[in-house]
């Protein structure tokens, strides 16, 4: 495979680097292996300098790597600031926090005393998407670094530039060879390293395919692994939200990272008393958008990562089309350079459309009308994928009551923000297992052991 940065604003490749050898590829794993020998003995507090210095050094060299997303998988400009501000925000999280969450918990047995004590497992080999592509190496390096191990990354081959800034920043934040390390390898190298021994876990966001083949393979040989992959949320406005606010989070919702994230707003589903009225200010909002130069902060729609995202999406709308849905607006490939679409809202997808069990992974939202709260959530919960969800509506207690109702990893009720590091972030069904931030983040590699100190006569 080849690892290219091709800037989707123009089509212009601007670098391209070769897949390690399996020579090299050893050599790097054997550098991770002996590094582990001496991270796991260190101090959380020593590990924290470490941390915390890349946290640093990421606040404050953030317009240089954001301007590498940009140029390189199209992000806003005013969003890759945000998202290398809270990739820093999480290895800060991690480095105060660590050692706190991995504190022994104290167990009361009949007889005796005995505790929980968290450890290390070694070496994890992590698999990242190009949609978040430093927030993405953030959530993993944080927690798991903190917890001792070491990290062995395959980013998504679109991103080599964001993947060697931060393989360099690391290096530059004092981390001792091997302990983070980039790795341009192909999909075949890529599935010998999850079945070669040394390796103890495994981590993968990005696709239900790439999910289901590298869960099959860490399960072959029984290693811990944790899955995010894809969703399709659904966005509940009942009759009583707040209709201004309700269309605000639904731009967002959807239209953020170019509708590229995996927990967007997809699926849009309005109680019929306010269906009308959400609508109309919904197409009003994204027929408002305007495609220009992600560089530029005064652009409000940002290219497609790739020309391919943007073929493939394009397709899932003719299909679409093709199985009974209407185009309300967009549908179509922007007339300008650039891996540009209009928004686009379908509407009328039936449960015997692919659209209806799919994902669209970019500006294309599906609308659907529903008489009450009952359906609402019935609707919601018909989707193979349970990653997050969203429900809108002024009374705080129905809005709890919807949330808990919806099968899915997260809910928010009358706003979407994931971006806490305290939160924890992953989902069910489609969407895989497994948590990723929070405390619950730095739990999923360790070795949860038990020690008991006792007074007991050896049964006879």
């Amino acid at each position: 495979m080849s690892y290219q940065s091709v800037n989707p604003y123009n089509g212009k490749t601007q670098q391209t680097f070769d897949t390690l050898t399996d020579q090299q590829l050893e050599a790097k794993v054997a550098a991770a292996t002996e590094c582990y020998k001496v991270w796991r003995q260190k101090s959380y507090a020593e590990r924290a300098v470490i941390m915390a210095r890349a946290a640093e050094l990421l606040h404050a060299r953030v317009d240089e790597f954001a301007k590498i997303a940009t140029l390189e998988m199209g992000k806003r400009i005013d969003e890759a600031r945000a998202e290398v501000d809270f990739s820093a925000r999480i290895l800060t999280y991690y480095a105060q926090n660590a050692e706190r969450f991995l504190a022994p918990v104290k167990l009361d047995p009949t007889q005796g005393e005995a505790h929980m004590e968290s450890s290390p497992i070694g070496l994890v080999f992590c698999v990242e998407p190009w949609n978040f592509p430093f927030y993405q190496l953030a959530r993993v390096a944080g927690p798991h670094l903190m917890a001792g191990n070491v990290l062995l990354i395959k980013h998504a081959s679109c991103v080599p530039q964001c993947a060697i800034a931060f393989d360099e920043l690391f290096a530059d934040a004092g981390a001792p060879a091997g302990l983070y390390t980039n790795l341009f390898i192909s999909h075949e190298q890529s599935n010998k390293l999850v079945s070669d021994a040394r390796i103890k876990g495994v981590a993968l966001t990005g696709s239900l395919e790439a999910g289901s083949a590298i869960a099959a393979k860490a399960g072959q040989n029984l290693k811990v692994s944790s899955m995010e992959l894809g969703g399709s949320d659904a966005f509940i406005v009942l009759e009583d939200a707040d209709l201004d606010n309700a269309v605000k989070w639904a731009v967002w919702g959807r239209m953020y990272n170019a509708g590229q994230t995996c927990c967007a707003a997809k699926r849009f589903i309005v109680v019929e008393e306010l269906a009308d009225q959400f609508l109309d200010q919904f197409q009003t909002a994204l027929s408002a958008l305007e495609a220009g130069d992600p560089m530029d902060e005064k652009t409000t729609l940002g290219p497609l990562s790739t020309e391919s995202s943007l073929t493939d999406l394009l397709k899932q709308v003719d299909t679409a089309v093709a199985h009974g849905a209407k185009v309300l607006i967009g549908g179509k490939r922007i007339d300008r350079p650039g891996a540009f679409m209009q928004p686009t809202i379908l509407t009328g997808v039936t449960p015997d459309n692919p659209a209806f069990r799919g994902e669209f992974f970019g500006p294309v939202a599906m609308f659907f009308r529903v008489e009450n709260e009952d359906q609402a959530i019935a609707l919601a919960n018909d989707s193979d994928f349970g990653l997050g969800g969203s429900v809108y509506t002024q009374d705080i207690e129905r809005g709890k009551r919807v949330a808990s109702q919806v099968e899915t990893g997260m809910m928010f009720i009358n706003n979407i923000d994931w971006t806490d590091p305290e939160l924890p972030f992953g989902g069910i069904k489609n969407s895989g297992y497994g948590r990723e931030l929070g405390n619950m983040g730095i739990q999923e590699f360790v070795n949860k052991k038990l020690v008991r100190v006792a007074s007991l006569s050896a049964p006879q």
